[in-house]
Parts: C-alpha cells; structure tokens; sequence
C-alpha cells in the first residue's frame, strides 16, 4: 500500500498531466526526480520533508556520478530535481497540506552554456551537402528542405518531425507549430526554405499526412506513421556536418543557436527573438547576446592597445 507521500506524488503527476497539460516526456522526468529524492529521503509524510533533508539531498546528488560519462551531475541537472520539487511543494501548498514552503528552495548557480553556431562558409557548406550526396533525388530533396528549414526557423527537431504537410501556408510564406508546453507561435519561411520545401512536396507526392518521411523501405528512422523521428533528423544532420568537412559537433539545436544568432547579429531585437524561439523566459534566450553584441567588439576597437607602435 502506498505511503502518503507516495500517493500525493501521483496525485501530483496526474495534475500535471489534466490541469496543466503537460507533455507525457515532462511528467515522466518529474516522476523520475520526484522517485529520486523520496528514494533517497524515505520520508512517509508530507510534514517530514524539511529543509536540512534537502539540503542532504542536494549534497548527494552534487556527489553522485553521472552514468554516462562517469563525472559528476550538471548543475542544470541538479536543478532540475530541485524545479521538479519546488513545483510539487507549490502542489501541495495550494491544497493546505502541511510542508516545506517551496520559496525556501533555491536553485544553485549553473555555469553559463557554451553555444555552438556555424556561420559563412561553414554554414553554407552544410546546406549544400544533401544535393552533394549520393543519396537518391527524393532523399536529396527531403534532407535539403529540412537543413534550410531548421535554419529558417529555428524549430526544435521535436517540432520539426510533427509538421504535417497542410500546416505549412506556403502562399503566406508562414506555419503555426505547437511548442513547449503546447504553446503556440508563429513561424516564418525564408524565399531558400520555401523554395526547397515545396521542390520536396512536389516530388513527395504521396499521401502520408507529416511533411518529411521516410522513403527507404526499413523501419529504422522512422515512426509508425512512417513520418522520420527526432533521432533520424541528428543522425542526418550530423551525417551532413561531417561530409561537409566541419570538425566541431553539429546538431539539429546547433541549427535553432545559428538561426538565433543571424537574427541578433543582424540586429533583431531580444524580446521578438525570444517570440520567435518559443522561449517562456527571456533569461533562456539571453545566452546569445554575449555573442552578437557589436558594441563591445567596437569598444575593444577603438580604445584597446592604442599606445603600441607610437
């Protein structure tokens, strides 16, 4: 029989699953998290959990090795055990159950990400490389239009892979997409983006509902729709970046932090980027300004190391 605790996380769980409408990925990491620290507590009660137990917590978790790659936990990581606490703790709040205030809780400082972008040639090079391939003419066409269109969009390869054929308005030149969330926003296709997916559509001509399908007979790569998955799109792209001569790793966000960065560098401003990433906070797209910001390239110009040679 479940403990109190035990069945206050169901509960929980299944809020966010009706009430909030949470993705089943998102209810599974909570699950996950929540399962790790009630594991790591063996608390029956919801009164039990207190401060010096997380505190516990954190330093198991900040000395617990990582699987992968035998190192120890993110930070992000870390913090996403503790997000996954603090809004269960809120849960419980709201329905007067006695606990641990959720405001007591504090997520650790994480090291700022390093962002992986191509541009100029590098960039080029990438798009270029389906039609350079060996691949037969429909494949071609298919893995050309789904390059320039990560580019054009920066869509998440999630959201890329659910595209269904008539959600793309191709006489406006834009598409709605279902994000993080299921919040929506607007996308807009670029005259290169358009050009190749209606080139695709043309040559697809059958009558699957989703935009980029397999067209090899296998099953692997591909859904039970027969649409392509997440880990085929990586797979391609990163086939793609190698064949392209570029040595850095290349994925299908590399594409999304490309986009973000031609937008900024070519002076969009912050808060319609953020619009058009799909970005809840603004603080998640503020990674890319330290990156686009031709003020300080200018300033280091004009006032850096003048006294030399004189």
């Amino acid at each position: 029989m479940p403990t109190q605790i035990e069945t206050l996380k169901t509960q929980f769980l299944e809020h966010l699953e009706i009430e909030k409408n949470r993705s089943q990925k998102t209810i599974k990491n909570y699950d996950f998290y929540l399962s790790r620290f009630l594991n790591f507590a063996k608390i029956n009660k919801p009164n039990e959990l207190t401060q010096e137990l997380v505190r516990k917590f954190r330093l198991w978790l900040n000395r617990l090795e990582n699987p992968r790659d035998k190192g120890e936990l993110k930070k992000t990581t870390q913090n996403y055990h503790i997000i996954a606490l603090r809004s269960w703790l809120k849960y419980m709040a709201k329905r007067d159950i006695k606990t641990l205030s959720a405001e007591k809780l504090e997520l650790a400082k994480a090291e700022e990400r390093q962002i992986t972008f191509l541009e100029g040639s590098d960039l080029e090079r990438l798009l270029e490389a389906p039609l350079k391939s060996t691949n037969k003419p429909i494949i071609q066409l298919r893995d050309k239009a789904i390059l320039e269109l990560l580019f054009a969009t920066g869509l998440r390869v999630s959201e890329l892979t659910s595209l269904k054929s008539d959600s793309l308005n191709l006489k406006k030149d834009e598409f709605t997409i279902r994000g993080k969330g299921s919040k929506l926003r607007v996308c807009f296709l670029s005259n290169q983006a358009k050009y190749w997916v209606e080139k695709y559509l043309n040559a697809k001509q059958d009558t699957n509902p989703y935009l980029f399908v397999s067209h090899d007979k296998a099953k692997k790569g591909r859904d039970e729709t027969g649409g392509l998955t997440p880990r085929s799109v990586q797979r391609l792209v990163s086939k793609y970046a190698h064949s392209a001569g570029i040595t850095k790793k290349v994925t299908t966000h590399t594409l999304r932090h490309s986009y973000a960065t031609d937008l900024l560098t070519a002076g969009a401003d912050i808060r319609s980027v953020q619009s058009m990433l799909g970005h809840s906070s603004i603080t998640t797209t503020q990674i890319y300004t330290h990156l686009t910001d031709k003020q300080l390239r200018e300033t280091y110009q004009k006032h850096h190391d003048k006294q030399r040679g004189k």
